[in-house]
Order: structure tokens, then C-alpha cells, then sequence
């Protein structure tokens, strides 16, 4: 069985991995477009949010593939945020969005510092990051009223849909084989 979790762990990771990489499809867009249009900085902002979350979660149960996922993950998304910034014309809400999620990481990690319960952190960071990841996955949503408006799909990452549906999957696996409900996205 820890042959068959490696495998599952190192696919989907590198899944995981290739789907943070289509940010790049979405920030080229902006490139090329010289805007980012009527898009929401959400998608990044909350990748980059959820990333953070599981990275300290993997520290925390000290699993390599949660620890490298997440550190390319978070150092990603932070590239695309910085990306929509120099694009967008409301430069404030990605500051603002940007702002919160910097004081909820920190505040996290405060926590997660001096809590001396080392079973309590992992569960309240686990609950966090399982709670986080659904906003994440939740994200590319934000543009369906406009996209229901315009009849248009292409303000959708559909990428990043795709990507997210595929790694869900591989997480899902990966966490039966720990028994972690956290990672299985089974909210406790």
C-alpha cells in the first residue's frame, strides 16, 4: 500500500502542480489583452490563500507532497495576483483582497505557533484549509453572472475548471490512503 501512496501522492502533486500552471494561460490573456477586463482577482487571491493554509497543514503532518505542492502553489499564485495587479484598473480590490488574506495567514500562523495542542492545530488548520479550498475551487464561479449576462464564456478560466476537477480527484484518493478527512475534503 505505501508503493500505491507514492504514486498517488507524486501524480497528484504534479496534476496539482500543472494546474497551478495554467494561471499562465489566464495571465497571458491579460498580456495580450492589455486588461483584465470585467475578470475577478478572486481565482488568484484565493489560490494563493489555500495554498498557504496547506502549506502550514503540511508542515504541520510533515507530508513532502503537501510541503512542495504548496510552496509552488502559493508562489505561483502571488505571481499571478502581482500579474492581475499591473493589468487591472481596480488595482484597490486586489490590494484589499490581498491585505486580508495576508492578516488571516498571519494570524494562522501565530496560532498554529503557540498552540501547544499539537492534535487541536492540525484539525483547526485541516477544518481552515478544507473550508479555504472550497472558495478556491468555488472561485472561477464569480464570473457566472457575467457570464450569464454576456452569454459569453470566455471571461471562465476554463483551464483552471478542468484542472481543479481532475485534482480533486487525485486528493480524494490521497487522502482515503492516509485516512485524512482534511484532504479527502470531508469536512468533520
Amino acid at each position: 500500500m505505501e508503493g500505491f501512496k507514492d504514486v498517488v501522492a507524486t501524480s497528484a502533486s504534479i496534476c496539482t502542480i500543472l494546474q497551478f500552471f495554467t494561471g499562465i494561460l489566464v495571465c497571458q490573456k491579460y498580456v495580450r489583452n492589455g486588461t483584465t477586463g470585467d475578470s475577478s482577482p478572486f481565482p488568484f487571491v484565493s489560490g494563493f490563500l489555500s495554498s498557504c493554509i496547506w502549506l502550514r497543514y503540511g508542515f504541520l503532518l510533515q507530508d513532502p507532497s503537501l510541503i512542495v505542492v504548496n510552496t509552488i502553489g502559493a508562489s505561483l499564485q502571488l505571481a499571478y495576483v502581482v500579474t492581475f495587479y499591473f493589468y487591472t484598473i481596480t488595482k484597490s480590490v486586489v490590494v484589499k483582497q490581498m491585505l486580508a488574506v495576508t492578516a488571516g495567514v498571519v494570524v494562522l500562523l501565530c496560532y498554529t505557533q503557540y498552540d501547544t495542542d499539537m492534535d487541536r492545530t492540525k484539525t483547526h488548520v485541516g477544518f481552515i484549509a478544507s473550508l479555504v479550498t472550497i472558495l478556491f475551487f468555488a472561485a472561477p464561479l464569480t464570473m457566472l453572472a457575467n457570464v450569464l449576462d454576456k452569454k459569453s464564456v470566455d471571461s471562465l478560466p476554463l483551464p483552471l475548471i478542468m484542472a481543479t476537477f481532475v485534482c480533486c480527484l487525485q486528493w480524494l484518493i490521497y487522502g482515503y490512503i492516509l485516512g485524512d478527512p482534511f484532504i479527502q475534503g470531508n469536512l468533520p
